[in-house]
């Protein structure tokens, strides 16, 4: 039996992986990780990691960038498998990231969707494709969405680039801008609003038509399920870093 601590377990994303362990077999929650203990929960919760008397076979890390960075170095103290769906890390935590992976397993990726993974393949295609077209990325996302913009598009746009040579820049603001569209560019845009999950649509504009392609969460549950299957593949991994490409 594999047993999970979820960091972030008070959480909507923490309390999704909640219920998806406990649908799936040949996994439990050992414990979790977040600021308070609510007393809602049916196991241990920690607020200190340096009070944590259990040991997991593998961490589950839905949180905000502090808590994940801190959940690291338990992880990496006792060389435990973490499962990073956390957004909005900055560079210097990503690089810290990749240098902890020499030492244990780490997956990591901002939407555990298997369907967005394949998204990121479809549209690098068509980038190739649609070369001369003005590509742009929207996303939409519920009002208590912290970063912008979101990580999956991100990934979309990484993708896009990646296929185009990295010769794309991305334009998050054109306000006060007094200039014609630069053909290198891609345009990426927040909407936040409501209670939506997760919407995110890739355009490519020619001159005479466009093509839209569009991927559309309707339930958070999505998430969780890949984040179980990113810990139950993780769990027995040498040190590394994995991501969806590894997953599916």
């Amino acid at each position: 039996m594999v047993k999970v601590l979820i960091n972030g377990c008070n959480g909507k994303m923490g309390q999704e992986v909640a219920k998806e362990i406990r649908k799936t077999p040949d996994i439990e929650i050992l414990c979790g990780v977040d600021r308070t203990d609510t007393g809602d929960n049916l196991f241990p919760v920690f607020t200190d990691t340096n009070s944590i008397d259990l040991l997991p076979d593998v961490i589950i890390d839905f949180s905000v960038p502090i808590s994940t960075m801190n959940i690291l170095e338990y992880a990496r103290k006792n060389k435990i498998p973490t499962v990073i769906a956390t957004t909005g890390l900055s560079d210097m935590d990503l690089e810290k990231i990749e240098k902890y992976s020499k030492e244990f397993p780490i997956f990591r990726s901002p939407n555990m969707s298997y369907e967005v993974n394949l998204l990121s393949k479809l549209v690098a295609e068509l980038a190739k494709k649609l070369s001369n077209s003005d590509i742009e990325i929207i996303e939409t996302h519920h009002n208590r969405k912290i970063d912008s913009p979101s990580g999956t598009a991100l990934i979309l746009a990484d993708s896009i680039n990646q296929a185009l040579d990295n010769t794309m820049y991305y334009e998050y603001n054109r306000h006060g801008k007094r200039e014609k569209r630069n053909k290198k560019e891609i345009g990426i845009h927040s909407i936040r609003g409501g209670n939506e999950a997760g919407k995110h649509s890739v355009i490519f504009f020619g001159d005479n038509e466009s093509l839209e392609i569009t991927h559309n969460v309707t339930s958070r549950a999505v998430f969780a399920s890949g984040a179980v299957k990113a810990a139950m593949y993780l769990v027995h991994k040498n040190p590394g870093l994995y991501n969806m490409n590894d997953l599916c």
